[in-house]
């Protein structure tokens, strides 16, 4: 088994005819994994209170307590690709995400994420991302250093004062390619897409649906090489998905998104041809330091 660096924790929540015992809660709540095994990793001292002591198998439930644990699975892969530290001070790190690489623990993944592979490079445990990227996006990721200063850095994307800036790369539809051939198309072409957007089936992936307005992208086409279309990309707000979902309701999916328009299996990754959406830029004024940064990556490659 291979098991997390890190613990993970939840706090026991506050519920009507709660379990007499943390173990029989947590055999309620995470019941993907066998009573069996959770009794073991109890008996093992896997799990503990916040002041490190033990939790025995008949512990009782506290409502508000945190409760850690190391998360275990029989295999981690390891990605295909590395990240890189593309600036680091005493209070932030802005990093390269690659492609295939997750941002946070999740499934199978416990070590091998962009997180704990930069708190183990680091030094730092209490490093955290600031934003949400996607395991298929790559690009950078802005991550913070002290707990006390988080939520300095993340009321910059609260109250949008952070420039972020993505590519991508998408097959052009047959109008806009025909105009292009015949000299009909004016460059930079733009988008404003404004629409609702809400969980899918399945729960992880997200759907446009009717309602009021929560996703909102601007987009531009500025260049085109051959049937494909290079797209500057600017979401004014941060819904999970959104620039995927608002690339393909124009009728032009990002090159090999594997969730739109079609779900594929993750049998169908290939790792030699990445979806075509980089995080290219952030620019902002550090809130805590007062530094101006103004972080670019180089253009995707077709």
């Amino acid at each position: 088994m291979v098991r997390a660096a890190q613990a993970s924790f939840i706090v026991l929540p506050q519920i009507h005819n709660s379990p007499a015992s943390v173990y029989d809660y947590f055999c309620q709540r995470f019941d993907n994994i066998s009573a069996d095994v959770w009794r073991e990793r109890f008996i093992q001292g896997k799990v503990h209170w916040q002041d490190g002591q033990p939790l025995e198998l008949t512990s009782a439930y506290r409502p508000q307590q945190k409760v850690y644990y190391y998360r275990e699975v029989a295999h981690e892969e390891t990605p295909p690709f590395s990240e890189s530290i593309l600036y680091q001070d005493e209070q932030i790190v802005l990093a390269n995400k690659p492609h295939f690489m997750a941002l946070h623990p999740g499934g199978e993944v416990i070590n091998q994420c962009l997180i704990n592979r930069l708190r183990e490079r680091t030094g730092c445990e209490t490093l955290i991302a600031a934003h949400r990227l996607d395991r298929a996006t790559a690009g950078i990721v802005l991550l913070v250093k002290q707990s006390d200063s988080r939520d300095a850095y993340h009321g910059l994307f609260r109250h949008g004062q952070i420039t972020k800036e993505y590519q991508a790369l998408a097959r052009l539809t047959p109008e806009l390619l025909a105009d292009y051939l015949a000299g009909k198309l004016s460059l930079p072409r733009r988008w404003t897409v404004k629409n609702r957007i809400d969980k899918g089936t399945p729960s992880f992936t997200m759907c446009i649906v009717d309602g009021e307005v929560n996703s909102h992208s601007e987009i531009a086409l500025v260049s085109v090489e051959g049937e494909i279309g290079r797209f500057e990309l600017m979401p004014i707000t941060g819904k999970t998905h959104q620039l995927r979902l608002h690339m393909n309701s124009l009728g032009m999916p990002i090159l090999n998104d594997n969730f739109y328009p079609t779900l594929l299996p993750r049998s169908a990754e290939d790792v030699a041809q990445p979806m075509k959406l980089l995080a290219r830029r952030l620019a902002f004024v550090d809130p805590v330091t007062g530094r101006k940064l103004d972080i670019r990556l180089p253009e995707l490659s077709l």
